[in-house]
């Protein structure tokens, strides 16, 4: 089975909230509304939504590395 990790850069976040509008489960809000990693390795059904809320990262804040 793959697994699938995600990295976020604190400093490049600036709060579109995009993240934790597409993948709730996944990611959340600090108080000032930038994104928090409730989940770095999500489970298989949570793994395409995750890969969404990356992809629309307007800073490109969130990356993910998944290995084989």
């Amino acid at each position: 089975m793959s697994s699938l990790k995600v990295f976020l850069d604190v400093e490049a976040c600036t709060g579109h909230g995009r993240c934790y509008s597409l993948a709730p489960a996944v990611f959340s809000s600090d108080d000032l509304g930038h994104c928090e990693i409730l989940l770095a390795e999500p489970p298989e059904e949570l793994r395409e939504s995750t890969r969404r809320a990356v992809a629309t990262c307007p800073e490109g804040a969130l990356r993910i590395e998944e290995t084989a």
